[in-house]
């Protein structure tokens, strides 16, 4: 399978570290290159979004179009762009769009083990990465759950996905929130409407919000379980861990 990875600014799409350990999860870049750089630079131009990356597509004949704002298909000759879901039809019925969804999510979120904000189990069976928005009513509603949620073996790992975009006050909460002394106390206050200290540092606020609407995040809580797969919304903790049993035996 052939990738082309486009390197970006950080303000449009996601940052070029990240993309760049993306492209290193990639075989054959340059042949890829070659090969569909003037197809990219058509669809760039006329559909006006930035595309990560381009491979062949599990259909024959497809394209698979990872960009900041979703997964396309496209035509291998490029005179058709769709916005669909692909299924594959034996003896089961397969999402393959679902599947492609679940890797590129999983292998993204890795790239943030280290700026989440993670309230840690003791007990941890189970690792979700949220992304989250202080500000979102549902999203308080998971966090008031956390001692519960703890206890049940459930790690949770917030990642930002601030709602009004990165022009926003809600944004620049959010970076006050992962550059404070403490993230976890700073997130708790924020998450009970208390005001945060205003603060700044080098963080992936950015970052993180631009790989969210990659993977098609639109609003939060939005849960990704350590398969791939999401729940896009809030759910109480009971119904999450069965989520989580039910996911591990799929």
């Amino acid at each position: 399978m052939n990738y082309l990875y486009r390197l970006t600014a950080v303000t449009k799409v996601l940052s070029a570290s990240i993309l760049l350990s993306l492209f290193l999860l990639s075989t054959s870049a340059s042949a890829a290159e070659q090969e569909h750089a003037e197809l990219i630079k058509r669809f760039e131009q006329k559909l006006n979004f930035k595309i990560i990356s381009v491979s062949d597509a599990n259909v024959p004949g497809l394209l698979q179009i990872n960009t900041d704002t979703g997964v396309f298909y496209a035509s291998e000759n490029g005179e058709y762009f769709l916005s669909a879901r692909v299924y594959r039809v034996g003896d089961e019925i397969v999402d393959e769009t679902g599947a492609a969804l679940q890797k590129y999510r999983l292998a993204g979120i890795k790239l943030f083990k280290n700026s989440a904000i993670e309230f840690k189990s003791a007990k941890e069976k189970y690792v979700i990465n949220v992304f989250t928005d202080a500000t979102c009513g549902y999203c308080r509603k998971l966090h008031n759950e956390m001692t519960i949620l703890n206890d049940l073996g459930i790690t949770v790992r917030y990642l930002a996905f601030p709602r009004q975009g990165l022009n926003s006050k809600v944004y620049r909460d959010a970076v006050s929130i992962w550059c404070s002394d403490n993230p976890q106390e700073a997130m708790t206050k924020a998450k009970t409407g208390d005001n945060i200290a205003s603060a700044s540092c080098e963080n992936e606020v950015a970052e993180q919000y631009n790989f969210g609407k990659a993977i098609g995040v639109n609003g939060t809580p939005n849960i990704i379980l350590p398969n791939g797969t999401v729940i896009p919304g809030h759910q109480p903790a009971q119904s999450l861990l069965s989520a989580l049993r039910a996911a591990e035996k799929a």
